[in-house]
């Protein structure tokens, strides 16, 4: 039991002073800790002024350079704020040196000015009494001499102009003529084209008026639909039993014709089968342009021609000027034209194809505006077509060309214009152009009587011989031909020929 007792003492005795112990060492320990976080401290505030200070030092390095830009800077600027005062200083003084000597110069020129005021009214005086003295010793105002002077040397301006173009004009023609008819003759023999007998129809048959109340439709609803679906106007009142359309495109006029006829065949007249009916028709015109140009290409022998400008071609199968098909003529104009270049030696190739494609901006006239010379001659070129192509193109009406392509392919177009049979015109409108030809012939001094002969293609010019003269003559017909060209409409060529004849006459007693 006391043993017992003993361990408990010795073992709390053995705590306490364990517990001392470990109070002590944490003691020692947490006062150590103090002091090292004492001292971490301190060099924190050590480090943190030390690196204050060296800020500190920085700021102040920086302002000091800062100082010394900006002071640099500033008296860069002062410099060229100086230099530029000085040179706006020797600017100025320029200026009034200059405007010193331009108020001596406007003094001067005023002082000139003056002076030349006088001699030129010293100079009027002295002309005016030259003047006066020329017309007493003359015995002529200065109005009146003037007007001598120019009708003497218009007189003898006139009478050379006149011979020198005589001797031109004969020597021209005497070589020229002989070979261009023999060329001409030559090529028309070879080509053997059927003479144009059609042209444009516009009026359609129908079997009775009833159907013409068909076409027209309850309210006029289907004679609507039709006008609305092809761009024609329909005349149902003018012809009994009959239909004209009106229209100036020529494929719109066809598209209609043949709409309207199958849909007088039909009998089912009402505005779906109208659409139906004129989209069949589209296709079947398209069909067919495509085909007469296809065929004319073969033709007229033209190769490596796009498919665009071929079709284009083929619309000019509905196409007629003056009665005459301008898809037929231009081929043949092609053919004339080949023929002629071979004859003279010029390109083939260029002269067909001129010849070919010289009316194509007549398929385009409705849609673009400008004549078909030009219209064929811009599109031509969009083609890429040969430059000389495109001249003979551009130049085939006019009076001055630049190619020898360009005067066979006009000179073919003419010919096939003028063959007999070519193109065919009313009594009426026939008679009113050689009228009109004629008394273009009129309105010159010194004609007696005039002649429209050859259906127009030619106007015979009696003069009076004591007016114009042998050497007038020519320029009057000269002048004739000119007036023609600019006032008349005429297809091919019109000759003029002046005659002038002297007769004396004696009876014998």
């Amino acid at each position: 039991m006391d043993t017992i007792l003993a361990a408990v003492l010795v073992a709390l005795g053995a705590g306490a002073i364990g517990s001392f112990a470990g109070y002590f060492v944490r003691s020692i320990a947490a006062r150590q800790a103090r002091d090292l976080a004492m001292q971490a401290a301190e060099q924190q505030v050590r480090r943190a002024d030390e690196r204050s200070k060296e800020i500190l030092l920085e700021a102040k390095e920086q302002a000091l350079q800062v100082r010394s830009t900006a002071e640099a800077n500033l008296r860069k600027q002062r410099q060229v704020v100086e230099r530029n005062e000085a040179r706006l200083k020797l600017t100025e003084e320029n200026l009034d040196k200059r405007s010193d000597d331009f108020q001596t110069q406007k003094t001067e020129l005023k002082r000139l000015v003056g002076e030349v005021d006088r001699e030129r009214a010293d100079l009027a005086d002295m002309l005016d009494r030259e003047t006066e003295r020329l017309e007493s010793l003359s015995g002529l105002s200065l109005s009146e001499a003037k007007e001598l002077l120019l009708e003497r040397a218009d007189d003898e301006i006139q009478f050379e102009l006149a011979r020198r173009f005589q001797h031109a004009e004969a020597e021209a023609y005497e070589g020229a003529d002989k070979r261009a008819r023999e060329i001409i003759s030559q090529s028309i023999q070879r080509l053997a084209a059927e003479v144009v007998a059609e042209s444009t129809v516009s009026t359609i048959p129908l079997p009775n008026d009833e159907m013409k109340g068909r076409l027209i439709g309850r309210e006029g609803r289907n004679i609507r639909a039709i006008e609305a679906a092809t761009g024609v106007d329909l005349l149902v009142d003018d012809v009994p039993e009959a239909v004209t359309i009106s229209c100036f495109d020529p494929i719109r006029r066809q598209v209609a014709k043949q709409a309207i006829d199958a849909l007088v065949k039909d009998g089912r007249i009402h505005p779906a089968r109208i659409e139906d009916m004129v989209a069949k028709s589209r296709r079947d015109v398209d069909e067919t342009i495509r085909k007469a140009g296809e065929q004319s290409i073969l033709d007229a022998s033209i190769k490596g021609l796009r498919p665009e400008l071929v079709k284009l071609m083929g619309r000019l199968k509905y196409r007629y000027s003056y009665g005459e098909n301008v898809l037929q003529h231009s081929v043949e104009v092609s053919l004339l034209a080949g023929l002629m270049a071979a004859e003279v030696g010029a390109d083939i190739n260029v002269c067909k194809l001129g010849g070919y494609l010289h009316d194509i901006g007549k398929g385009l006239t409705h849609e673009v505006e400008g004549p078909h010379a030009e219209v064929g001659a811009d599109l031509v070129r969009k083609h890429s077509l040969p430059k000389p192509v495109e001249l003979a193109i551009r130049e085939h009406h006019d009076r001055e060309m630049t190619s020898i392509e360009s005067f066979i392919v006009a000179a073919a177009d003419a010919i096939s214009a003028a063959r007999p049979g070519a193109r065919r015109d009313t009594v009426d409108a026939y008679i009113k152009r050689l009228e009109a030809l004629e008394d273009v012939a009129r309105g010159f001094e010194g004609v007696e009587r005039c002649f429209a002969i050859q259906a127009g293609r030619e106007v015979r010019v009696v003069v009076r011989p004591a007016v114009v003269d042998d050497t007038s003559a020519a320029t009057l017909a000269r002048d004739i031909a000119r007036r023609v060209e600019e006032t008349l409409a005429y297809p091919g060529q019109i000759k003029v020929v002046v005659i002038r004849e002297s007769r004396s006459v004696e009876v014998a007693r």
